[in-house]
Parts: C-alpha cells; sequence; structure tokens
C-alpha cells in the first residue's frame, strides 16, 4: 500500500487531470491524502465532487506547501509516501515503477524514477548525466554529482519515500517559498541509500518562470535557509567524494540564487550570490556571465539573456 500526498492550493485548473492520472494507475492499491492549503478557488470543491473512498481532503489556513505536505505525510496511514504536486501527472506505470524499486532494492529509502517536462503539446525528456549503473534501474549512489550536471534527478512528483526517513530529517523544512525540496532531498541523500529508474514515468507541467528571461514566480527567501542547510550537510560530512560532490551542488545552489535576483534585475544581491558560487567553484563559467550581465545595461542583458543556452 503506499500513500499519495497532495498539497493543493488554487489548482482548481489542473487538480481534476492529476488526480486523473491517479485513478489510471495500473498499481490501485493506495489512498490520496490531499492538504487544501487555504486555496481562494474552487479547488476543493472540485476534489469533494469525487466519488472514490480512497480520497482524505485536509483543510487548513495558508501556511504554504511544505506545511501542507508535512501534514499529508503525518496523516498518511502507510510506511511509503508518494509525493505529487497538485498541476503534475504520472504515467500510468509510474506507481507500478516504484513498486519495481521497493521490491527490488529492500534497503533502500527512497525510490525515484526520471520524468519528463510537459509544456503545451511539448514533451522534452529530462537530461541525467553520469548515472552511476548500467540498465534501467540501480543505486544513485552519486546523488550530489549527478544533481550538479544535470536536471535534478529527484523531483517532488517522481519520489516516493519510506515515512519515517522523511520524518527523520524533519520533513519539508517550513515557511521556505524555493528550494525546500532540494534541501530535503539533500537531507535524505546523506543518511539513506536512493533507488533510481530510469524510465520517465512523471510528467513535470513546467512553469515559464523557471526561464532565465522571465521573472521568477516564486523570489528566493531572503533568509537563505537551504544554502544554510546545505553548507551544514557540508561542513558535517565526512567522506571525502561526497564532501567534494556536495561542494559542486553548493556552487550551484548559489548559481540558482544568483539567477533569480539577475531575472529580478537586483545587482547587488546577484553579484553576491555569484561570489558564493564561485567560492565552491571557481570553474563555473555561466557565474562570470551573471556577473557581467549584472553589471551591464538593462538592453544588453536583454540580448544576452535572449541567446542565453536554456
Amino acid at each position: 500500500m503506499i500513500s499519495i500526498v497532495i498539497p493543493l492550493y488554487n489548482k482548481e485548473r489542473q487538480i481534476e487531470n492529476t488526480l486523473n492520472s491517479v485513478f489510471s494507475q495500473t498499481f490501485q492499491d493506495f489512498e490520496i491524502v490531499i492538504v487544501n492549503d487555504g486555496s481562494t478557488d474552487n479547488s476543493a470543491g472540485i476534489v469533494k465532487k469525487i466519488d472514490d473512498k480512497r480520497i482524505q481532503l485536509i483543510e487548513q489556513k495558508n501556511q504554504g506547501v511544505s506545511v501542507a505536505r508535512n501534514t499529508g505525510i503525518q496523516a498518511a496511514k502507510y510506511n511509503y509516501i508518494a509525493l505529487l504536486d497538485a498541476d503534475d501527472e504520472w504515467k500510468p506505470a509510474y506507481l507500478e515503477t516504484q513498486i519495481d524499486l521497493i521490491r527490488t532494492f529492500p534497503e533502500c529509502q527512497v525510490f525515484a524514477c526520471a520524468y519528463v517536462f510537459k509544456k503545451g503539446k511539448k514533451i522534452t525528456l529530462v537530461v541525467l548525466n553520469k548515472i552511476p549503473f548500467q540498465g534501467e534501474k540501480g543505486l544513485l549512489t552519486n546523488y550530489f554529482e549527478v544533481a550538479s550536471c544535470s536536471h535534478p534527478p529527484l523531483w517532488t512528483s517522481a519520489v516516493v519515500v519510506k515515512k519515517e526517513a522523511i520524518q527523520s530529517v524533519g520533513g519539508f523544512p517550513e515557511h521556505v517559498t524555493s528550494g525546500e525540496d532540494l534541501l530535503t532531498w539533500a537531507r535524505l541523500a546523506v543518511r539513506y541509500q536512493i533507488a533510481y529508474s530510469i524510465k520517465a514515468e512523471a510528467l513535470f507541467v513546467f512553469d515559464q518562470s523557471h526561464e532565465i528571461s522571465a521573472v521568477p514566480s516564486r523570489p528566493h527567501d531572503q533568509n537563505d535557509v537551504v544554502g544554510d542547510g546545505l553548507t551544514h550537510l557540508y561542513q558535517e560530512e565526512k567522506r571525502l567524494t561526497t564532501k567534494k560532490q556536495l561542494k559542486k551542488y553548493l556552487s550551484l545552489w548559489y548559481k540558482m540564487r544568483a539567477s533569480v535576483y539577475l531575472r529580478l534585475s537586483d545587482k547587488k544581491l546577484t553579484l553576491k550570490y555569484s561570489v558564493q558560487s564561485l567560492k565552491y567553484d571557481k570553474a563555473n563559467w555561466k557565474v562570470y556571465l551573471f556577473m557581467l550581465m549584472a553589471i551591464l545595461p538593462v538592453r544588453f542583458q536583454q540580448i544576452i539573456k535572449k541567446h542565453y543556452p536554456q
């Protein structure tokens, strides 16, 4: 049995498609815990119209996606938690793929698979470099190395995790608006083994705010909880190989923050986080581009953004 946890906030146009992708699964032994995080639209009303006893709808005031996920995890009946955001979708064999990982790698606490980006009708495969195993599935023993040179190998709607494992790392950090999932995966990766399938069985419904030419929909928090958390993991890590990989991952995190503030036209913070990124990886050449763009007039920034490789 699997508990599917879905945080819900103002997704009245998407939640029905998301749930239909769950009901279409080849593996049907699950419950669905939906946490309505104070939606102001008809999201909860749409869920209430669905006649399926496997659905548990929890209502709470708006407290953010991390609190909603943690509430759902706490309420879950079963030991395996499948996370799914209210605007993403699963292919029919998604849960079956995860169950196969659970049965094949019982020593693991985290189970994940590849995914695709869905932007309108366009489907794009995720890029995964330096996968450490041959074949379709195996152990992701170098999580931070893969994460530093690829799309994130762990993504919320393509992860199943044991309940006691995610609770042991404190769940998702609360009142963090961006990167809360990245810190959670990092905390899990330094403590537990990850079983992974390169089969792309989940669909990331792409938000244009991820593009460098767009203003971010969720600016990073002023207090860098994620960066501080990653730094703590780096300082505490004793395994030299993992520490080296974490160092590059920290550089990537600060590069992402620099990118956000560049899109917000905040020169000071773009430069600040660019310097932080280079502290951990001086060879991260794109960061030098961010610094150049930050000091150029806006019209030249727009020209570079237009041609920036995505």
